[in-house]
């Protein structure tokens, strides 16, 4: 599965968010990334697979999920950074500037994180979605400074044009202790 298909619902009960976790692995074939409440009360799900499964267990999600639902994404072909920089397992052979880009929601922050890493050739490093960030979410790509600039740029834009923009900022030589004990899992 080179691009798989990501999904992601978000919800405003953490008890309907269990149950709508359990409709979508049940549904299809799809690969369960993560699940669990956040910030404020709120309940998020994020799986992978190929887009029809993925699109069939967003729906058995959304129906069951109901008024519950704060938000909702389907990402077909997702750049093949997004899930290791959601999972934590990026392999990094060497940091150059640093970029980051912090937004309002969790779908905005996926989204911004896609149209970055299939910008340039900078690479995505982490994403940290709400969990202990008051529902915020935030990414962070590293590469040659004119990759990161070209990165950054198309995900501000997307995120500015979405209302969805936190933060920005770009770090053109980041010292190593940032690296190794501040923005690396």
């Amino acid at each position: 599965m080179d691009e798989p298909a990501l999904g992601m619902i978000e919800l405003r009960s953490v008890a309907r968010g269990i149950v709508v976790t359990d409709a979508i692995v049940k549904k299809a074939p799809v690969l369960l990334l993560s699940t669990h409440p956040v910030c404020a009360g709120k309940y998020v799900v994020l799986f992978c697979g190929e887009v029809a499964d993925v699109e069939e267990s967003l729906t058995a999600g959304l129906e069951k999920g109901g008024d519950l639902v704060i938000d909702s994404l389907l990402l077909p072909n997702a750049h093949r950074d997004i899930i290791p920089s959601i999972t934590g397992t990026t392999s990094i052979e060497k940091f150059g500037a640093v970029g980051v880009i912090e937004t309002f929601s969790v779908a905005s922050c996926i989204v911004a994180a896609d149209r970055a890493a299939k910008m340039s050739h900078a690479k995505l490093v982490e994403m940290r979605l709400a969990a202990g960030l008051g529902g915020k979410a935030y990414f962070v790509i590293t590469g040659e400074l004119a990759d990161v600039e070209a990165s950054i740029a198309t995900a501000k834009e997307y995120a500015l044009s979405s209302g969805m923009l936190a933060g920005c900022e770009i770090i053109p030589r980041p010292h190593p202790d940032l690296i190794s004990k501040g923005i690396y899992w």
